[in-house]
């Protein structure tokens, strides 16, 4: 069996003008081989899926805090997610606690029964090893999935995304951390994870953090550099097919609270 392909998305839940935000990255034999842009989220998610054998990685949190899925009556990820197909929309209407970033909608203060991060994000805290399905130190704070409004905010996007993991699912994904490795697969990436300290709102940054990489061809280059967004997706993908035989041993959790709020796969 030839090896699988790499595609990594670098997602937007903007309303207006998604098009211009999402990038869809494409790695073979560890190099950059297709950097499409101009794609809505439901075409982005049909390109993966048209890619057939890939094992794709999507910028947006799969689940939700333990206690919030618990609170909504829902047993597992499959019940959050449709949950959300139902009612995100207005949850991102109404910003109510736990929501939070939209003008005049401040953190809610919670106690330490209603974290904001998944417990794989705390600081300090851990995320799975990638072979055992067991957990090891977090090597980066991701923001809140709560929060959908100002500077970072992931939980827009994420809101938006998490409808279409049903689908992958029917189009014979494997979803990680729920299902074992096999192609094709997709899991929830955190690209800062993956480009290390770079200053990605800097052009001439992101220029000297690809120009002399061989596994970007010339072709490709200008667009890479181009955005933050297109720069996310091409070193995510890069760095997915860099480590491709660790991606192909990950291991579905038995861990309760990790299925309820599924997990980033970051770099060892």
């Amino acid at each position: 069996m030839s090896e699988p392909r790499v595609m990594a998305v670098d997602w937007s839940g903007a309303v207006r003008g998604a098009e211009r935000r999402i990038w869809v990255a494409e790695a073979w034999a560890g190099e950059l081989v297709a950097l499409t842009g101009g794609l809505s989220r439901e075409a982005a998610v049909a390109h993966v899926v048209a890619a057939g054998q890939v094992v794709a990685g999507f910028d947006f949190a799969f689940s939700l805090p333990a206690w919030f899925v618990r609170s909504l009556g829902c047993r597992d990820a499959d019940g959050v997610w449709a949950r959300i197909a139902r009612d995100g929309e207005a949850w991102l209407a109404a910003c109510q606690p736990p929501f939070w970033g939209r003008p005049g909608r401040r953190r809610p203060v919670r106690g330490p029964d209603e974290p904001e991060l998944r417990r794989t994000e705390e600081p300090g805290g851990s995320h799975l090893d990638s072979a055992s399905g067991r957990e090891r130190a977090a090597p980066a704070r991701p923001k809140s999935v709560f929060q959908i409004g100002g500077a970072g905010a992931v939980g827009t996007g994420s809101l938006r995304g998490m409808p279409f993991l049903p689908r992958l699912r029917a189009a014979g994904f494997a979803l990680w951390p729920w299902d074992d490795a096999r192609a094709p697969m997709a899991l929830e990436i955190y690209p800062r994870a993956l480009t290390g300290p770079v200053v990605k709102s800097s052009a001439l940054a992101r220029e000297a953090y690809l120009a002399d990489d061989p596994r970007v061809p010339p072709a490709l280059l200008k667009a890479a550099i181009g955005s933050e967004d297109a720069f996310d997706a091409a070193v995510s993908a890069l760095e997915m097919a860099a480590r491709l035989p660790e991606l192909l041993t990950l291991r579905a959790t038995s861990d309760p609270v990790v299925r309820l709020e599924g997990a980033i796969w970051p770099p060892p």
